[in-house]
């Protein structure tokens, strides 16, 4: 009987672990640490468990410095009050942070609408200097903190897509939402820190010198709603903008863009774009069509 036994173990352990590779799912690796096998864009690493709480699990690549602890408070902490501000994001409580060193210059998120990360909510990040991560450097907290923004931006409320990216671009919303971060976190220093490199930003659209931060998001932010303006806006957006089940089916325009900003902050920021962005017959024509394609958009 317990040669049986051990006959069945053993099969059953190897159709497991057959099963596991098969799907790139997290196994548990000789060592009993929870391991993850990279297989997205040019990834191939095999990951390391190296932290986990209810809120993140934190993997290493084989080069990262194990010594290496901040990411576990510090984004424990984000996550937590990105969850606070914005919602769940699935059923799945817990940010995937995927850490890599010497390898994989820039970082990328996925969200657990996507399959190609296994449906997870994922930060993955790597630096090409030897030492990343050991210093808990400005440019390391920034870092982690903009990619888990493009899950808000990806994500909220049970929509996919960003409608508003083709507009704002990588980073113009992920200048006001890590302001908050570094905000509502006490970080103070960072946070103004941050608040002068904005400040100080521009950009060369949708016109040369916009200034998005200064003359767009801070003024919104400090002046109609703080952090509630930021999530109202996508609250708004999973309400109104034309999608097919979880999926967004188009990009905004400029004129939606302000319309559904201002449905956000609760005043009319036409004034505002003007400001900010100028103020052309096109994007007239497109804010008073949106006034009339999204009547539920009150300000």
């Amino acid at each position: 009987m317990k040669h049986y036994q051990t006959i069945a173990c053993m099969v059953c352990f190897f159709l497991t672990l057959s099963a596991c590779k098969k799907n790139n799912t997290v196994t548990q690796g000789t060592d009993k640490q929870e391991t993850w096998q990279e297989h997205w864009f040019e990834h191939n690493q095999l990951l390391t468990n190296v932290f986990s709480n209810d809120d993140l699990k934190v993997f290493y690549d084989n080069d990262v410095n194990k010594s290496v602890k901040w990411p576990n408070d510090y984004l424990t902490k984000v996550w937590k009050y990105t969850k606070t501000v914005y919602g769940n994001f699935g059923a799945d409580k817990q940010l995937y942070a995927i850490f890599h060193t010497a390898k994989y210059s820039g970082g990328h998120p996925s969200n657990y609408l996507e399959a190609s990360h296994d449906n997870r909510n994922v930060i993955d990040i790597g630096l090409l200097d030897p030492k990343a991560w050991e210093g808990f450097t400005a440019g390391e907290i920034d870092i982690v903190t903009h990619e888990v923004g493009h899950i808000v931006e990806f994500a909220s409320k049970g929509k996919h897509n960003s409608p508003a990216f083709k507009i704002w671009g990588d980073s113009k919303w992920m200048e006001i939402y890590q302001y908050d971060v570094y905000k509502n976190l006490g970080m103070a220093a960072d946070a103004e820190r941050w608040y002068n490199k904005c400040m100080a930003t521009s950009d060369n659209f949708p016109k040369a010198n916009t200034q998005w931060f200064k003359n767009w998001f801070y003024p919104i932010y400090s002046n109609n709603g703080g952090t509630a303006a930021l999530n109202k806006f996508f609250v708004l957006l999973s309400q109104n903008f034309p999608a097919r089940g979880t999926e967004y089916t188009r990009d905004m325009n400029f004129g939606e863009f302000v319309h559904f900003w201002s449905g956000a902050a609760g005043v009319n920021l036409k004034s505002q774009a003007t400001i900010a962005f100028g103020w052309t017959t096109e994007m007239e024509n497109q804010f008073n069509k949106a006034r009339t394609d999204f009547p539920n958009i009150k300000y």
